[in-house]
């Protein structure tokens, strides 16, 4: 569905219409062979294996677009092109209790959600992520005004619509050709 056949929905059927994608979103992760959270700095990928495994029994490439994870002689259980570029040298693996591989992949744009982990895996929708509550608590004021104004910048540019800046402009504008209503401005043009 287009974000145009989005914005003239109804609250109700846009309710519908989010709970339904989120039920096929939720779908899709649960297939994958691994799962991820992230944060705007990092995803964290935690993927099964078979209990008893130690590293030497493992094949992982942690590479600034690619990943590779696989026990040795087996196909890849990840492997394919990361979503962004990710900070080789502070991006990290271990093994939790000989069961899981737990990847930490540091971004190197800190201020983008990614849609998936590979290209090749379903989407996620990023304008739905609601980042957790008590880390933006933790920061102080002027820099949680910052995050919060990135955020809003990133849905509004994923909607298609203006950002806060330009907004501030618009209604500046608006304002000034309130205050001056003997002034043509049927040129003025907005960029």
């Amino acid at each position: 569905m287009a974000e145009k056949d989005y914005n003239d929905m109804t609250p109700e059927e846009r309710e519908v219409y989010d709970k339904e994608q989120k039920a096929r979103e939720e779908k899709e992760q649960a297939q994958l062979p691994y799962k991820w959270r992230q944060t705007l700095q990092d995803v964290d990928v935690t993927i099964p294996v078979p209990k008893g495994t130690r590293g030497r029994d493992l094949v992982v490439e942690l590479k600034r677009k690619h990943i590779k994870v696989a026990l040795k002689g087996q196909p890849a259980i990840l492997e394919g092109e990361l979503c962004k570029d990710i900070k080789v040298d502070d991006s990290t693996w271990t093994i939790d209790n000989q069961q899981e591989v737990l990847v930490h992949l540091e971004k190197v744009n800190q201020m983008t959600w990614w849609e998936h982990v590979v290209t090749s895996a379903p989407k996620i929708d990023t304008k739905k992520i609601q980042p957790e509550n008590s880390k933006l608590d933790d920061l102080d004021g002027e820099t949680r005004a910052m995050v919060e104004k990135m955020m809003f910048d990133q849905r509004q540019k994923a909607m298609g619509l203006p950002d806060s800046d330009t907004l501030k402009k618009q209604q500046a504008f608006e304002s000034f050709k309130r205050q001056h209503p003997e002034m043509d401005f049927s040129k003025v043009k907005f960029d």
